[in-house]
């Protein structure tokens, strides 16, 4: 299996902490040299093991972001509703 490689570009803040430790944080990260993108997931205290997550673009902020504050956003999907 190849390795993974990552940096945290950009430490955004901490969401939660679990009793082992683990914070669940907001991060730029870039994944094996790429170009950093928003990153939520879990880390142990020093940042060299890390749970599953999910990596966002800046324009998937920006939804997310009109999403959690109440704001209507014109989807380019005909037909399909939002829930």
């Amino acid at each position: 299996m190849a390795e993974i490689r990552y940096e945290i570009t950009e430490h955004i803040g901490v969401l939660s902490e679990n009793p082992k430790g683990w914070t669940k944080e907001l991060n730029k990260v870039s994944w094996n040299d790429r170009e950093p993108k928003y990153d939520l997931r879990e880390w142990n205290p020093d940042h060299s093991r890390m749970g599953k997550g999910v990596t966002l673009t800046d324009e998937e902020v920006e939804v997310l972001k009109k999403l959690l504050n109440g704001e209507e956003i014109e989807d380019d999907i005909d037909g399909f509703e939002f829930v």
